[in-house]
């Protein structure tokens, strides 16, 4: 099980993430594009992944699936917050991260 708080600090961990409202969730950015957005009131963040990491992180459909629409096949993953371990909720958070941002940011990670 990962808090909201567990996962906010997974989140802005990583360098020059900010976090801003997305709708009715929080978004995590880098560069100002969204990597992860969180849901409060449904216990479950998404993140973006690529094909083969989704693939890869959603063996176990009851804590991460891709979302069901065009944006799953875009790689947008729901993690289900009140199942997942913490260490693989991270690792998503940290692949999630370094799929979206600037190379330059990523080199040390």
């Amino acid at each position: 099980m990962v808090t909201v708080a567990e996962f906010r600090t997974i989140a802005m961990g990583f360098p020059e993430v900010t976090e801003a409202p997305h709708f009715e969730k929080t978004s995590f950015r880098i560069a100002n594009k969204i990597f992860a957005t969180l849901n409060i009131a449904e216990n479950r963040a998404t993140i973006k992944l690529s094909e083969a990491a989704q693939d890869l992180f959603c063996l176990n459909k009851k804590l991460m699936v891709p979302v069901p629409n065009k944006w799953g096949k875009q790689g947008w993953t729901h993690i289900d917050l009140s199942e997942i371990p913490l260490e693989m909720c991270s690792d998503a958070v940290k692949t999630s991260y370094l799929e979206v941002a600037p190379k330059r940011l990523t080199l040390n990670l």
